[in-house]
């Protein structure tokens, strides 16, 4: 047995440390719209414990700060093993969002696999103020 078997390996590890990792807007004062996909999301159900699946619409226009993407993907990733709800989970991450980002104008749309024959949308959105 290696010991990359019996230890954690490298990308749990940077899953583990996921947090949203910004950088300066490259065009400060123009404002224009990123959207990103997210396709592969899982979470877990509080309280079944049964995996969720989702694909992640993020819809923003920078303000001073831009999101660095792989680090976006490492952080999404980190909710693979968290027992959190839909509506939970995709208000946590505009929240995060917001506070790494502080972004002129945000909607993030979580959209759930069905499960149960039940489909679940959840969107969110901020914009802020001033």
């Amino acid at each position: 047995m290696t010991t990359e078997t019996v230890n954690e390996k490298y990308g749990e590890r940077e899953i583990a440390e996921g947090e949203l990792i910004t950088f300066p807007n490259p065009r400060l004062g123009r404002k224009y719209n990123v959207e990103i996909t997210l396709p592969e999301f899982t979470c877990k159900c509080p309280f079944s414990g049964y995996p969720d699946f989702a694909t992640i619409y993020l819809n923003y226009v920078p303000n001073e700060k831009v999101v660095e993407l792989k680090a976006l993907k490492l952080y999404i990733n980190s909710y693979r093993d968290r027992y959190i709800s839909h509506e939970e989970s995709i208000n946590q991450i505009l929240d995060d969002f917001v506070t790494a980002a502080d972004p002129l104008d945000i909607t993030i749309k979580g959209d759930f696999q069905p499960r149960g024959n039940v489909h679940t949308t959840v969107e969110v959105h901020h914009q802020k103020e001033g």
